[in-house]
Order: C-alpha cells, then structure tokens, then sequence
C-alpha cells in the first residue's frame, strides 16, 4: 500500500493536472469569444498642446483598449511588446485567487516583457464586479499605458442599483489622466542619477484629452450625447500618476453606486473626489434645462500639501443632450462649480460617505479578530547623495526617498515571487517591522531633520495563511504631510476606520465601523491622519502594497506580503507557468 505522504503527494499531483487542464480548457474557450485580446505595446505620435510627442500605448490608442467580461470569468491578454524597453502590465483591482504569477508588478511576481517578445496573461476574476483597470506596472510607463476592465454581473444577474440594467441608456468610461509635453522617461532617469523631483504634468485629460480650456484642445475635446430622461453609468477611473482629482458634471449631480469593483449605499453629491488607482461608479439622471443644451464634464487636481506645486489646469469634457434645439446645442458649455484646489473639507467629506451595501446579496464578512497588528507609517525621506561630486537635487543636497515604517524598498533584480517559490536566498529580506522604528508626534509640523533619513531595502512581511490582518496606515509630516493612496495586490479589505492626527490604538478602534465598512483596493490615507483596514490573508503568494502616487513608488514607499500556502489544493498557488518572462 502506499504511505500517507505518497499518497497526498499523488492526490496533490492530480488536482494540479486537473487544474492545468481545466485552465487550458478555458483559454481555448476565451480565444474563440470576447474575452482573449491582443495587445501591442508601442510608441506612437500623439499631439496635445499644440506639439507633437510620442508616447508608449496599447495598441496605438490613448487611453488603451477596454476590456469586458462577467464576474467569475477568465480574461486572456497576449501582451507583445514591440517597444524599446521592457514592460508589464497589472490588472488593477483583480484579486488573481491562487494566481499570483499573473498580477504584473515588475521585479515581484514577474520579470518584464522584454522588447521583441510577448507574454499572455491569464485573468482570474472572482467577487470584482463594477469599473477595475489595467496599466503598465514598469517606471512610470502607466502614464500611457492603461485602459478600463469593466466587469458585468453574471447572466440572469442585475446591478443593485438599478431593476435591469439595461434600463441604463449607456455606460460611459471616463478615465481622468495626465499629459506631459516631454518624455516622462527622461524625467525617471534624471531622478534615478540626482534624487530629485519628478515634475508635474502639463495638463490632466479626460479620456486622454485636454479639453479645451487648454491650449489647441477644442477641437478633440471628448463629447458624449446623452438624451433626456435618461440614465448613465459613469465609469470614472483615475488613471493619473500624480493627483487627487475632484470631478463634477455642471448641472447634474452624481449618485455615487460603487469603487473598486465593489458596490456601495448610493449617495448623491455635486462632486466626487477620486485619488489614483481608485474608480467610482456613478450614475449621472439626464435632466437639461430647456435653454441649455451642453455641459462641462471637469476635473481639477485637489491639493493635500500645500507646500507642493502642482498642475493647476482643469480639464474638461462635454455632456451634449442630442433632443436639445439647435441653439442649446451650439451654446457654450456650463462649468461646474468645484471646490478650491485646497479644499480639504469636501475631500475628507466625501471619503467618509463610502459604505459597503451589507445587503443579503453583498454581504459584509468584517474579520472581528485579529492575529496580525501593523502600524505602518508613511514618509517622504531622503537618502545620502551617491552622484560623483557629492551634491544632489533633494533637500539638503541629498536624494528623495519615501518609506513605510522607514524601510524605502528597492526593486530586486530577480522577482521576488520566483525567489519565494524556489527557496532563492538574498534577493529579499523578510523582516519587515510591525511597528516603524521610533515614536514621536508623526504629524508635528516641526519635527527634527533627525526622522529625514531612511535607507533602501527589500523588507518584506510574511504572512501564515489564513491570519487576520490589521493595518493602521499613519501619515507623517517628515517632509510634509500629504494624502496617500495605499494599493494592496491581490486583495480587497475593508475599511474599518479614519481620523485625523495620530492613531491612538486605546481609543480609535472603538470608533471602527464593523457594520458596513467599503470594501476596497486603494484607500486614501488622509493628510496627517490614519486608516485602519482589514483583510483575512487567504490568498497564496506574493502581493505587492505601495501608494499609487508613483513618484512615490518610485522613491521607495511600498513592500510586499508573503502569504504562505495552506495544507489543502485549495489553498496552495496555482502551478508556475512554463513561459514565465526571464530576467
């Protein structure tokens, strides 16, 4: 007869051959309908602000492609990469259960695509419903490369907002981004060789346009017809590198339904503050004036530190109601009335509205208990200067960095996913603290040069699978307090709990809303204040957490979870994929 151990090795051999060719089953499926794609990295010429740049794009569209499915669904993306350096792509907001090979972060789950080659991503969709995305996960090559992935209820399933959904007229992606007028690239490698800053944009766009109160931006203005008495879903994504956004519609509010591929309790507002990485989904009731026939969709940045420079133009689309008289439709648009650039009032007021429905069909699972307290600060630092004579562009003459819990992490050059799977030994370090370093007033304005520095490193947690994790994010004023939208891979959380100044652990958590917290990916860590999420890790693999500010990633605010395998085939990764990227 055969040993136990024999025995659950040949059980676990035959789940993984099953599960190969179930998976195998699927993409033959998923190539003959909608959801296999192609996608063709490229640099193609684009003109903005009366000059002409190229850019790197999918498919030689800006924003890229949009992708649909189904909740539950596999998606397959074939990335080719016919540009000149390397590439990944990260499907922002998919949990990827048992399937972290196919997340994207450069140099944790993956090697890049190199130029000349292609890979294909398998998507793995799971409990995401609603507005996710797509970018670039590679430098800052997400300010061109991203897209929408909008993901349906299953057949004979509805949206919670609406009865039937196809009593929604259209579903309108609305992507706020980012246009620099010289290449982004040449910016990292300046900041890479001085430590200094990354500049701001030259203008934001709504679906990679200007609109035209910028200059030469009026006659590609994106415009969308709508009718009245109809209903539209917005799906609004932000895609920028570098702001928090606020977006309005003149004339209309926006009954907010969902972020993050998540449904909320509606709520209705004039304006929507949305921080990068984050989506929202928002339903806009068509409902003109009878002497107004056009409308100023727009977007401005709003500003958390204002010690900061930042790109103060507004971008602008145009809502056109097609029923309107001639001379409605020829009028100038309306503008919304949004906030000042500065208005931490409105932001902070409209985060707390965000709660999940708790509805017998989405319910709510709050883990009560804990196994894992983490108190992670957030930080901009510096670095000791490295350049030839000494002197760098950061404060002082030293280089920027960022930090959680004074850890900058650095890229390793081998992805820590394959060094994790195969017992490499020092690509990573894992002993990321629980606790940062040293204690003080962390949003005191005038706290000592003494907490500027940090040092690099490639500190990551480990976690046992199963355990229940809180993190309290603690925002710092080292260099200047500012908002932080903190990305987690792999995983949604809720969002038990916020508040400004510093976290006190005695009384704070008795505030925690354990009802109805909003289930998300990104949360946006307030200006010298605190959010408390939750998560239960049962995901297997690597995870990837940074702010989505990506000069910020850039200068080292992020790490990783290792979230160990379980005892059963359901809980273990899926098998390493043969055609994985190489180093």
């Amino acid at each position: 007869m055969l040993g136990v151990a024999k025995m659950q090795a040949m059980l676990w051999l035959l789940a993984a051959v099953f599960m190969l060719g179930a998976a195998v089953g699927l993409a033959q499926d998923a190539k003959q309908g909608h959801n296999y794609y192609d996608f063709f990295v490229k640099e193609t010429s684009y003109s903005r602000l009366c000059k002409n740049k190229t850019l790197l794009t999918v498919n030689g569209q800006f924003p890229g492609p949009t992708i649909t499915a189904r909740r539950g669904e596999w998606v397959f993306v074939n990335v080719h990469n016919q540009g000149d350096k390397n590439i990944t792509i990260h499907w922002h907001g998919v949990d990827q259960p048992r399937n972290p090979w196919y997340d994207g972060p450069e140099f944790i789950t993956q090697c890049p695509i190199q130029p000349g080659t292609n890979f294909t991503y398998e998507i793995l969709l799971s409990e995401e419903e609603g507005t996710i995305w797509w970018h670039a996960h590679s430098g800052l090559d997400r300010a061109g490369v991203h897209g929408a992935f909008i993901v349906h209820p299953k057949n004979g399933t509805d949206y919670p907002f609406v009865k039937n959904y196809t009593l929604l007229d259209k579903e309108i992606p609305i992507i706020l981004g980012e246009w620099w007028s010289t290449d982004l690239n040449l910016q990292l490698e300046e900041y890479l060789k001085t430590g200094g800053e990354i500049h701001n944009s030259n203008a934001h766009t709504i679906n990679g346009q200007p609109g035209d109160l910028y200059p030469c931006g009026k006659e590609d203005t994106f415009n969308v017809g709508v009718q009245r008495g109809k209903t539209y879903l917005l799906r609004i994504i932000n895609a920028g590198l570098d702001g928090d956004m606020f977006f309005g519609v003149a004339g209309h509010n926006l009954t907010v339904v969902g972020t993050d591929g998540r449904y909320l309790k509606p709520f209705t507002v004039e304006t929507i503050m949305i921080s990068p990485g984050q989506t929202m989904d928002a339903l806009l009731e068509a409902k003109r004036s009878p002497s107004t026939g056009r409308y100023y969709m727009a977007s401005k940045t709003y500003l958390s530190n204002s010690r900061l420079a930042y790109q103060n133009g507004t971008a602008t689309a145009i809502l056109e109601y097609k029923d309107a008289p001639l001379a409605a439709r020829r009028s100038t648009p309306v503008l919304p009335n949004l906030p000042n650039n500065t208005d931490d009032a409105v932001a902070i007021g409209y985060t707390a509205q965000l709660r999940s429905l708790a509805s017998k069909e989405h319910p709510v699972n709050v883990p009560t208990e804990v196994d894992e307290h983490m108190l992670i600060t957030l930080a901009i630092n510096t670095i000791p200067c490295t350049t030839g004579n000494g002197t760098c562009d950061g404060p002082g003459g030293t280089r920027l960095a960022a930090s959680l819990n004074n850890a900058s992490f650095e890229d390793p050059h081998v992805d820590i996913l394959d060094a994790y799977y195969y017992s490499i030994q020092g690509v990573y370090e894992p002993d990321f603290p629980n606790i940062p370093p040293f204690l003080f007033n962390f949003t005191n304005t005038n706290g000592s040069r003494r907490y500027w520095p940090t040092k690099r490193s490639t500190k990551v947690k480990v976690l046992e699978y199963g355990a229940v994790v809180e993190i309290v994010f603690q925002d710092t004023d080292i260099l200047g307090a500012e908002n932080h939208p903190m990305h987690l891979h792999g995983y949604a959380f809720y969002v038990v709990g916020r508040g400004l100044g510093v976290f006190n652990k005695t009384t704070d958590p008795a505030t925690y809303n354990l009802v109805d917290p909003s289930y998300q990916n990104t949360v946006t860590v307030p200006k010298a204040g605190w959010v408390a999420m939750r998560f239960k890790a049962t995901n297997p693999g690597v995870w990837f957490m940074h702010c989505h500010f990506d000069r910020h990633t850039v200068f080292g605010m992020s790490t990783s979870f290792i979230v160990k395998q379980g005892d059963t085939p359901e809980s273990k990764m899926r098998p390493r994929p043969t055609n994985m990227p190489k180093c």
